[in-house]
């Protein structure tokens, strides 16, 4: 080999052939170089090579090249000083012993560098996503995506060491036959955990609603506070807050008000029936001019609608060109008022119910 001829070159034949154990000095030699031409290069690697590609990723607006150097970076003097050992000893034989040891030691090392840079990959992942999101200006859970983000780590760091357990030669059957045995017993006793945590992805993945919306839950309506793993926070419109398992929230019906294009809003009013027909027939033009005056308001209709019992009834039909509950009341204050002003212009009256009870006379 090359480094034996360089060194028979240098030193006697005596020393060279001088043996210790199952190897000759030369074999010890050879490996001695190997070893420290190694760790040079890897030196030179480290603090040369890497640097220099540091500087050049900080002039570059490009993020997957900082986030290249930082793998290459993050690479420690462990793994440069097993790997010159492993490439070394293939110098000179070893005992089996020693030298599954270090083939061992050896996996491991790769096998934990390979997940911690896998890891890295995760992180620059999930902080693309959040600043995406940020950038288009929506709302992000950054409890969520941490959390998909630590178990995407968690199922890396499992395959990384069955991984390295079967290269050792265990035997992964057993292993993985006892794992599914554990692992249907404790999804049998988190059954309604596990649920609500599926339940947990199911909305963010789907959307279905997110912090800040109004919602109606049968009965119940709110805004969203928060959404956690098991459960969702509510804050009522009474003040108390609501707190609902994300399985019942996937398996029911909801009313999201905050995904409201247009609200449309249906309301009646009576004048007395007495009013004349040449008022009657003025009423729609007076309100339709009324309601159209107003910002974020879309008019529809306005008809004389039935005879009540004690009025004559007109139903209005408007679009609110905003979901802002707060804003929808407002516009139908001013409407009502408006309406009343309108109506006592026109000197038709607003009738109280009212009941007339007819008694016959007695003989």
């Amino acid at each position: 080999m090359a480094f034996e001829q360089l060194l028979e070159n240098y030193l006697s034949p005596e020393i060279l052939t001088y043996q210790i154990g199952d190897n000759f000095a030369i074999a010890y030699l050879s490996a001695l170089l190997v070893f420290l031409l190694s760790i040079l290069i890897l030196r030179i690697f480290k603090f040369v090579i890497v640097r220099r590609l540091k500087k050049f990723a900080e002039n570059t607006t490009n993020k997957y090249d900082d986030l290249f150097v930082k793998l290459l970076d993050k690479i420690g003097w462990p793994l440069y000083l097993v790997f010159s050992l492993h490439v070394s000893f293939q110098f000179i034989s070893l005992p089996a012993e020693l030298e599954e040891f270090t083939y061992a030691f050896m996996l491991l090392m790769v096998g934990y560098y390979l997940i911690r840079s896998a890891g890295y990959i995760i992180d620059f992942v999930a902080n693309k996503i959040i600043d995406g999101k940020k950038k288009r200006s929506e709302r992000v859970d950054k409890g969520a995506v941490n959390l998909l983000a630590n178990m995407s780590k968690g199922v890396l760091w499992s395959l990384v060491i069955l991984l390295v357990l079967s290269n050792l030669g265990y035997d992964m059957s057993t292993l993985l036959t006892g794992l599914g045995i554990g692992g249907i017993a404790i999804a049998l006793a988190l059954q309604t955990v596990l649920t609500d945590v599926f339940s947990y992805f199911s909305i963010h993945l789907d959307k279905p609603f997110k912090v800040g919306d109004f919602l109606m839950l049968g009965s119940d309506m709110g805004t969203v506070e928060k959404i956690g793993i098991k459960s969702t926070r509510i804050r009522t419109l009474q003040g108390q807050e609501l707190v609902i398992s994300n399985k019942e929230l996937t398996d029911s019906r909801i009313n999201n008000f905050k995904k409201m294009e247009k609200r449309r809003i249906s309301f009646t009013f009576g004048i007395g029936c007495d009013t004349p027909t040449k008022k009657i027939r003025q009423v729609p033009g007076t309100i339709k001019a009324a309601i159209e005056k107003l910002e974020n308001v879309q008019f529809d209709r306005v008809h004389f609608q039935k005879f009540g019992d004690s009025s004559l009834i007109f139903e209005v039909v408007y679009f609110m060109t905003t979901p802002e509950f707060n804003v929808y009341m407002d516009t139908q204050q001013t409407i009502n008022l408006a309406i009343m002003e309108e109506l006592e212009k026109a000197k038709i009256e607003i009738p109280f119910p009212t009941q007339t009870i007819y008694l016959p006379k007695r003989p």
